[in-house]
């Protein structure tokens, strides 16, 4: 009997097994002790999740429920559907701030439509091969997206920390205490869920008059139903929703591949980005049939899953959901006790540990290139000032994609080589030639002391683009204004093919 051919996926386990043992959800219930992990990774995550999901709730400009609801769809859905374990989606703020202009012109219903059009697009630009546009992410930009996510997760909990009772800063600084020391001492509880559990008790006991979950805005006490957003199905409403649900989607992909980048770097584990892509999809489709707000991938659940208490498969992401909805359906009145101070504590450490310190540090400051960490710092500075992790991106590749053109273009050289011919004098090029290094080709020849017969020789050389086969063809036409004759020598493969194609069709040359 012939063994079925091996699939894309059965290669990579054989290639990994050992991803297979650390993210498998089997191999999850088989153990006990990492089970309890899991366990209560999700625990602490949809604690977490609670806040946050009513701040973004605000910021969209919808009811807390519709934050709330969102985040549980989101996260039980990608737990099933996402490329990436252990990775949390949820309700997040870049996705409130694209689609708050919905709710405000037009209304929930909108909102809703808005998303589940969004979701759509997110598989359809899966299908087309969108996660593929992270090979072209450089690590100064990488390293930027981490260290300005700990700005802004900072930042975030500045509001909570200002124009508050005194009282506050005490139980901050005894959380911090709490999470930094316990693990020195026992890793069987995850310190954040300790700090919570005991600010809140003692908040509780204490009778102490501080901002709790409650005050952030009101629980729901249903759970969420399945309906179709109430809008009109024309061509209209399309032309109304689809802008937002574009950027919503471009927002929330470009967020989520980023996060799992970084995720398989601290787990040394792999993610399939394509997976992720459609399956983010159809967790926000899911998500606006719900009543949901959309989301995306979290960077600070995300870290206080991962690095924080130590989860590495779907369980976690899973049961993070499951437990947010438990708790703001059922145990409402208990969750609302919770002080601010005890979660503000743990996105505060979140923050600390997503930082990437070794990034500033003098030593490293002084190896590393300007360049890089140029780029780095303007990927911090622009998102910090935008609060859009999307933008501060895109304008990092950008700003590396032009230093790296500019540093290639003075990799091109043109020299003369010593030959016999009589009348003859013969040019070496060697480098890449693309558009940024061929537009200096044409300046680096002497047209009017050159012999009769001149003979470039691109052998050193690769041509890349139009651009460079348009520069070859001035410097020929130039050399025939003066009634020189030109040969290029030495193309091979593809720059041959291209320079075939293209020569004398790109300019007056001939």
């Amino acid at each position: 009997m012939s063994r079925p051919a091996p699939t894309a996926a059965t290669t990579e386990l054989a290639r990994f097994p050992h991803e297979e043992a650390t993210t498998s959800v089997l191999a999850a219930l088989r153990s006990p002790r990492r089970l309890r992990t899991e366990v209560l990774a999700g625990l602490v995550v949809a604690l977490a999740l609670i806040p946050e999901a009513i701040s973004f709730s605000v910021i969209a400009g919808v009811d807390p429920r519709v934050g709330l609801f969102a985040s549980f769809t989101m996260a039980v859905s990608i737990a099933v559907l996402g490329g990436r374990p252990a990775m949390i989606s949820a309700a997040t703020g870049a996705v409130a701030l694209v689609v708050a202009p919905v709710v405000r012109e037009h209304g929930l219903d909108y909102l809703l439509a808005t998303v589940v059009l969004g979701g759509l697009i997110q598989v359809l630009l899966a299908l087309l091969g969108v996660a593929r546009l992270m090979r072209f992410v450089p690590r100064s930009v990488m390293v930027g997206f981490v260290n300005s996510l700990a700005v802004l997760i900072f930042l975030a909990q500045l509001p909570h920390l200002t124009g508050v009772p005194w009282a506050v800063y005490p139980l901050v600084a005894a959380a911090l205490a709490v999470i930094v020391l316990l693990p020195r001492v026992t890793t069987a509880v995850p310190a954040p869920l300790v700090a919570i559990v005991g600010l809140t008790a003692l908040t509780v006991a204490a009778v102490l008059a501080v901002p709790t979950v409650g005050d952030e805005g009101a629980l729901p006490h249903t759970l969420p139903g399945l309906a179709l957003p109430d809008v009109p199905p024309t061509l209209e409403t399309l032309r109304t929703i689809a802008p937002y649900a574009l950027g919503m989607a471009l927002v929330g992909l470009m967020e989520s591949l980023m996060t799992a980048t970084l995720v398989d770097e601290i787990t040394d584990t792999h993610s399939s980005k394509t997976r992720e892509s459609w399956g983010q999809g159809v967790a926000n489709v899911v998500t606006g049939l719900f009543g949901g707000m959309g989301g995306c991938a979290m960077i600070g659940q995300t870290m206080i899953n991962v690095r924080s208490s130590g989860a590495r498969t779907r369980i976690s992401t899973f049961l993070a959901g499951v437990f947010l909805l438990v708790l703001v359906v059922v145990l409402g009145d208990v969750v609302a006790l919770i002080p601010m101070a005890a979660l503000v504590a743990v996105m505060v450490m979140v923050s600390v540990g997503t930082f990437d310190w070794h990034s500033i540090r003098p030593a490293t400051l002084r190896r590393m290139p300007r360049s890089e960490t140029g780029v780095m710092l303007v990927t911090v500075a622009v998102v910090v000032a935008t609060r859009n992790l999307a933008i501060g991106v895109v304008v990092g590749v950008l700003a590396a994609s032009v230093l790296f053109a500019r540093r290639v273009a003075h990799l091109t050289r043109v020299r003369e080589v010593p030959t016999d011919a009589e009348g003859t004098k013969v040019y070496a090029v060697e480098g890449e030639l693309f558009f940024a290094s061929s537009n200096d080709l044409v300046t680096q020849f002497d047209y009017v002391g050159d012999p009769e017969r001149v003979v470039v020789d691109l052998t050193a050389a690769r041509v890349w683009d139009a651009s460079s086969v348009a520069a070859l063809d001035a410097v020929t036409h130039r050399y025939a204004t003066k009634g020189k004759r030109v040969e290029v020598v030495g193309l091979e493969g593809h720059s041959r093919e291209r320079h075939e194609r293209l020569a004398g069709h790109l300019t007056g040359a001939s």
